[in-house]
């Protein structure tokens, strides 16, 4: 019997829709903020339990997601985010999992005002076709501002590494993303399909006329430290591409905050999300907020200005 069956999953879909959900509305932090902050990664939606890695008993290593605007909005205010910008909650080997969220991004957008845009699940892979080309149906929905891609669950960022099929799925994608002028979102972590190395072929080839926007600043230490020493390249030679500081690590930040506020180069492209449920908003905040001889110009940028020209200017 596979993990799968052990867990009682009869299905991929199934596995990706679970029967019940709890989510704990959250009571408002006692840290007091003090800054007005946009986050511009916040995961919502439901992920059911899984047997990951060695486990052989599925469980749920994270929080469920906001799935209703109630929700949204209490976790919203219980940091003290005045904006947001959602993605569908994703990480089990299900490739439909994360579109299944689609709808309800554009539904708590829809409801959200001018408080809450939304990034649309799409895959690169030939075998989501269409699913994407029904995820892209959406684009033009209100507040929908971004693409969500993900490398995690199969292919990869080098364009050198795609076939005549892929290379046309992620031509479509990219298409549209041009068409909307919006960003796309793209998950990094060191090593495998996602590793930023992949990523700097993409920008080479796409990312003059592209949005690319790298989540989580290249991935762990050896992501960061090569992205750091492409940036101002990157910027300079006319890329368009933007970061956030989730998930990044602390000299990474202090470093990159520092570059920004001697140089001003991509002052305009740095912007604060907190990645919950996945991550935690007092440490992200705090590792931004906390960096020492920065002017409080950067890090205003940071934590609202730039994700207001970036996904919330209509």
């Amino acid at each position: 019997m596979n993990k799968r069956e052990n867990a009682g999953f009869p299905s991929e879909i199934e596995a990706a829709l679970p029967d019940s959900r709890v989510y704990q509305m959250q009571k408002p932090s006692p840290m007091g903020i003090g800054r007005r902050v946009f986050s511009i990664h916040n995961h919502v939606g439901d992920l059911a339990p899984w047997p990951y890695y060695e486990s052989e008993e599925a469980f749920s290593p994270a929080d469920p997601g906001p799935s209703t605007t109630e929700e949204l909005r209490s976790s919203m205010q219980a940091r003290g985010i005045e904006k947001t910008l959602i993605i569908p909650n994703y990480g089990i080997p299900v490739q439909a999992q994360p579109f299944s969220h689609n709808e309800l991004v554009v539904k708590l957008c829809g409801e959200g005002g001018d408080k809450v845009a939304g990034a649309l699940w799409v895959s690169g892979l030939p075998q989501n076709r269409e699913l994407t080309e029904s995820a892209l149906q959406l684009l033009g929905k209100p507040n929908i501002r971004a693409l969500k891609m993900s490398y995690i669950l199969g292919g990869t960022a080098d364009p050198n590494k795609w076939d005549e099929q892929t290379l046309r799925q992620h031509e479509m994608i990219f298409r549209a993303a041009v068409e909307y002028d919006i960003p796309i979102q793209f998950h990094t972590s060191p090593g495998g399909g996602s590793d930023i190395t992949g990523f700097f072929e993409m920008i080479k080839r796409y990312g003059k006329e592209l949005k690319v926007h790298l989540v989580h600043m290249g991935g762990g230490t050896s992501g960061h430290i090569r992205l750091l020493s492409q940036w101002k390249d990157m910027v300079e030679g006319g890329y368009r591409v933007y970061l956030d500081t989730s998930w990044a690590i602390g000299f990474a930040v202090r470093k990159l905050l520092q570059e920004l506020d001697r140089t001003g180069i991509g002052a305009d492209r740095v912007m604060f999300g907190c990645d919950e449920p996945w991550s935690d908003f007092e440490s992200e905040f705090w590792k931004v907020q906390g960096v020492k001889g920065v002017s409080d110009e950067i890090k205003e940028r940071i934590f609202w200005g730039n994700a207001e020209e970036v996904y919330f200017k209509k």
